[in-house]
């Protein structure tokens, strides 16, 4: 079983060592926790997909320090630029030209990269003092519940890999929003995440053509695009009122926000006061956390289809396809 560890200065050098060495780590981030790997090592960088039993046809995010060290693996025009110079460190991926020290297999054979600079501060104390940018996918087998939590990767890959470094439960809980940045004239939406579309297009001054709904077969420019994802074993369907349509106390109804009166045993919520964000940020640990408990089924609630509720919608949907 995989070692859970503090992020003490011994282990972080220890974990560098690991990831120098071509193995793997699981890692925190402030959206969910990603299984890492040496983006310039082509053998560790397929031990992902192997630990995660993920098609090589979907490609990993880079994942660096600053905004420099990006310049070096993609090439950023204007738009790419002064979208990073807004939102990173932070929950936002840029589809961008890759250059040739990205091995292919990072990239499912594409000539584009993805690339993020995290803000979770334990994942920079890792990273700013390695000579590489990190490949990760999130830590979880593929189309699985991603993981927000050290327990939740150490549940589902601890057989897997030999390292965990915990930092604490993931602040945001949803996947980073994607944009495709390499026409300047035409930015594209391709995933939906805890970095709202309007947000973005308030603050650059752009407008986002949205692609995030669309279902790719084949190699896919961005990550999170299979029509099934996100998925618990327990059966999951969507309602937009999950207490009027479970019809037994065998189903689990998944809530936006807390209800009134008296709750029994099968009703789970996010929020107790239906902010989208604690939402998100409890979406997948609660979902975890049900698909432990022997449901038959789970019926969520949809959110309202507007920034942060798009995303969860997105995942819901992701989730609930067959």
């Amino acid at each position: 079983m995989a070692s859970v560890l503090q992020p003490t200065d011994e282990n972080l050098e220890l974990l560098r060592g690991v990831l120098r060495d071509g193995d793997l780590v699981a890692i925190p981030t402030e959206t969910v926790y990603g299984l890492a790997a040496n983006a310039f090592n082509s053998s560790a960088c397929e031990n992902i997909y192997q630990a995660k039993g993920r098609p090589a046809t979907d490609p990993l995010i880079c994942h660096v320090a600053s905004v420099s060290i990006a310049q070096s693996i993609a090439s950023f025009n204007q738009l790419s630029r002064h979208l990073a110079d807004l939102f990173w460190p932070g929950p936002l991926t840029l589809i961008l030209p890759k250059a040739k020290v990205i091995p292919d297999i990072v990239t499912a054979g594409l000539d584009s990269v993805g690339v993020r600079c995290p803000i979770h501060p334990v994942f920079r104390q890792l990273i700013e003092s390695l000579e590489f940018p990190l490949a990760a996918p999130s830590a979880n087998p593929f189309a699985y519940i991603s993981p927000t939590t050290a327990a939740h990767v150490a549940d589902n890959l601890g057989d897997k890999i030999d390292y965990i470094l915990d930092g604490g439960p993931s602040a945001l809980g949803l996947e980073s929003t994607i944009v495709d940045a390499r026409n300047e004239s035409a930015p594209v939406l391709l995933r939906h995440g805890a970095l709202g579309k309007t947000e973005i297009e308030n603050r650059a001054g752009i407008k986002l053509t949205d692609l995030a709904s669309s279902v790719t077969q084949g190699p896919a420019v961005a990550p999170g695009s299979a029509l099934k994802h996100y998925s618990p074993m327990t059966p999951l369907v969507l309602s937009t009122n999950p207490l009027e349509d479970h019809e037994t106390e065998s189903s689990a109804c998944l809530l936006w926000k807390k209800p009134a009166g008296n709750i029994s045993g099968n009703v789970f919520w996010l929020s107790a006061n239906g902010s989208l964000e604690e939402a998100g940020a409890r979406l997948y640990a609660a979902l975890h956390e049900i698909d432990q408990l022997g449901f038959k089924q789970i019926i969520a609630q949809t959110f309202p289809e507007e920034d942060l509720g798009s995303a969860l919608n997105d995942r819901l949907r992701r989730a609930a396809a067959k």
